[in-house]
């Protein structure tokens, strides 16, 4: 039976590339993608030739529906897009659903994406995380959006463009404070980056010139205001074995939270893990 596969690309290092995908893409009728030329050089790079059809934000709807089309002719399609997983910020959704609602085999192949990296590099707490995307384009859209995540308890990420990110960046300032923010960018690349600090020093680099594909991290409200955060986070570091000096550091940077309030917490529970661990002790 025709299947259709969804097959993450290099972020940067062509060495990201899976052997899975690299099959898949072999085994391939057809291989649809975000940009011929793009997509090409990839499978030039692999030695891989398929006839190839574009599907970008313009003309998914239309292509999509070909693309049906070949797999009702048995054909095995994949989607490629110029860097990443499809159907996450890129084309493919529209496709994927369209596929399953019709009954055909669809996967979708583990592989690059500069969402996970962004959020690790980051160094906020990631479970759970937002991902949101790129901002809406229309001011009204995206200033209401922001709006809406004012109160946010969850480390939130967005992908950025380098010509608009400084007046985002400015706008979430506006409505949400100077948080905390990591914007990291070229991930898989020669150049990666992670640049943390306030949003207010973040869009002070980029107006030094920053270029690059970025994601944008930014602190949840929670990270500033609830206490019960850093408790749990410093909790967990200390069941791991790891010393109150150790902890304090890491919860008063991650979270901004009082040093002598974390060094008092952080000694009560150990006396209260070490009381327990005696009143347990057979005498």
């Amino acid at each position: 039976m025709a299947s259709l596969t969804l097959v993450p690309t290099p972020i940067g290092n062509l060495e990201d590339m899976t052997l899975r995908a690299l099959r898949v893409l072999r085994e391939a009728d057809v291989i649809a993608c975000e940009d011929t030329r793009t997509s090409g050089i990839l499978l030039r790079h692999y030695e891989i030739a398929k006839p190839l059809v574009s599907l970008h934000l313009h003309n998914e709807k239309e292509r999509s529906e070909r693309l049906l089309t070949a797999l009702a002719e048995g054909k095995n399609v994949a989607v490629i897009s110029d860097a990443g997983t499809p159907g996450i910020s890129d084309p493919g959704y529209l496709l994927f659903r369209g596929a399953l609602d019709a009954g055909y085999d669809v996967d979708v192949l583990p592989g690059p994406s500069a969402l996970l990296p962004a959020v690790v590099l980051s160094g906020f707490p990631p479970h759970p995380f937002l991902f949101y995307g790129f901002p809406p384009e229309k001011p009204g859209q995206r200033k209401k959006l922001f709006a809406s995540l004012e109160r946010q308890i969850y480390t939130m990420v967005f992908y950025v463009s380098p010509h608009k990110a400084s007046r985002q960046i400015a706008e979430m300032i506006e409505l949400w404070g100077d948080r905390r923010a990591a914007l990291v960018r070229e991930i898989s690349k020669i150049y990666q980056e992670a640049v943390r600090g306030k949003l207010s020093e973040i869009a002070a680099r980029l107006e030094q010139g920053l270029k690059g594909e970025m994601a944008l991290v930014v602190e949840g409200d929670a990270a500033r205001t609830d206490s019960d955060a850093w408790k749990t986070r410093a909790e967990e570091l200390l069941d791991e074995g790891h010393s109150v000096k150790t902890i304090t550091r890491e919860i008063v940077e991650l979270y901004d939270a009082p040093k002598n309030a974390v060094k008092e917490f952080l000694l009560n529970s150990h006396t209260k893990t070490c009381r327990k661990s005696l009143e347990g002790t057979d005498t």
